[in-house]
């Protein structure tokens, strides 16, 4: 069986929402749905947060994560990186505890991903790896249909040839949305990145708006505070 240990970054600072990861989303901490969500996964050995916050930190243990320690100041700016916060943790980890096949990075931003998905995305890399899985969704605005603005102009991004063709022509577009990101650690430490070319990086289709949802600013949250109220229903009721 894979050994793979879930990494959850919950950085003090966030200046759109302050205190956004303990934020109470119907009655639970933000940070505290994506430390719930793995726990009935067989393969995950450990769900380490990685956090600056004393509070974050007695929050995430008392849901049943490991916290170790708080995260150091170098890694708690507005410019560290996933990266960074997952090397430092992989490498405390093994250090520690012993090697893993796998690290899985889950921002507490994306509250609704399911335990179903989770196990997909573990045997998508299971049958590739080594390998990074990233979870992508089609986009809303198709890339061949999208400007940028010039001398106040509007300029296509690709070509003005591609805004004529039918949308059901258009090859099919994807953005990585943030819900999950799956990686060998040996790939982690030799390519200092989640996207990796020559075809190491295997997509995971995730067609929810509700699943996939991102949390960065107060009009997201709204929207996550609707669908939290109705989540059980929703699972139940609706292929999401």
């Amino acid at each position: 069986m894979l050994k793979i240990l879930a990494i959850i970054p919950a950085r003090a600072g966030s200046k759109r929402l302050p205190k956004k990861n303990i934020r109470l989303l119907a009655d639970k901490p933000l940070l505290v749905w994506s430390i719930d969500v793995v726990k009935g996964v067989d393969c995950i050995v450990d769900i380490l947060v990685s956090t600056d916050s004393p509070e974050m930190a007695k929050i995430a243990s008392d849901a049943g994560a490991l916290v170790p320690w708080l995260r150091p100041e170098i890694l708690a700016t507005d410019t560290a990186s996933s990266v960074d916060v997952c090397l430092h943790a992989l490498d405390w980890y093994e250090t520690h505890k012993g090697h893993v096949d796998g690290v899985l990075l889950l921002q507490p931003t994306s509250p609704f991903r399911r335990e179903a998905s989770i196990k997909q995305i573990l045997q998508f890399y299971s049958k590739n790896k080594p390998c990074s899985v990233l979870s992508v969704s089609p986009v809303q605005s198709h890339p061949a249909w999208c400007f940028r603005v010039q001398n106040n102009t509007l300029e296509p991004w690709i070509s003005a040839d591609r805004l004529h063709v039918r949308s059901q022509d258009l090859e099919s577009a994807y953005s990585v949305n943030g819900c999950m990101y799956l990686i060998s650690p040996e790939l982690l430490r030799q390519h200092h990145a989640f996207y990796l070319e020559n075809g190491k990086t295997i997509p995971f289709v995730m067609d929810s708006l509700f699943e996939t949802i991102d949390i960065d600013t107060g009009e997201d949250w709204i929207l996550a505070e609707m669908i939290a109220a109705y989540w059980d229903a929703l699972q139940k009721k609706v292929a999401i």
